[in-house]
């Protein structure tokens, strides 16, 4: 298994090493906004704990972090305004995936129409 990486740009941002536009902070996360975001609304949501993808996030993480997590995932949705529109939630993981940056995180996205997932 692959150790957790301290040197990638999240675990710097945790340590404010790297400036970020912060939406949300506690003891347990970070959410910013993206620096290229994709749609009107782009924050990343990251653990302050170090996993390295989200397969090592569900397969390592206690149950009840997992699920602290994500409750405050939906929160952040709300604080934003996207609950009513809608929103898109998504984690790379790996090599096909693009997954760029070795620290679990999602993407929640929205504040526009994100058009359909393209079919091959």
């Amino acid at each position: 298994m692959t150790k957790y990486d301290n040197s990638n740009i999240f675990a710097k941002i945790l340590r404010s090493e790297i400036p970020c536009k912060k939406v949300y902070e506690d003891d347990d996360i970070l959410c910013f906004y993206d620096i290229n975001p994709i749609a009107d609304t782009h924050v990343l949501v990251i653990p302050k704990r170090e996993y390295r993808s989200f397969d090592d996030f569900v397969t390592t993480a206690e149950p009840e972090y997992i699920s602290l997590f994500f409750n405050k995932v939906a929160m952040i949705a709300k604080k934003l305004g996207l609950i009513e529109s809608g929103y898109r939630i998504i984690s790379n993981h790996g090599l096909n995936a693009n997954q760029e940056v070795p620290h679990f995180h999602v993407h929640l996205i929205g504040g526009e129409n994100l058009g359909g997932i393209k079919y091959k």
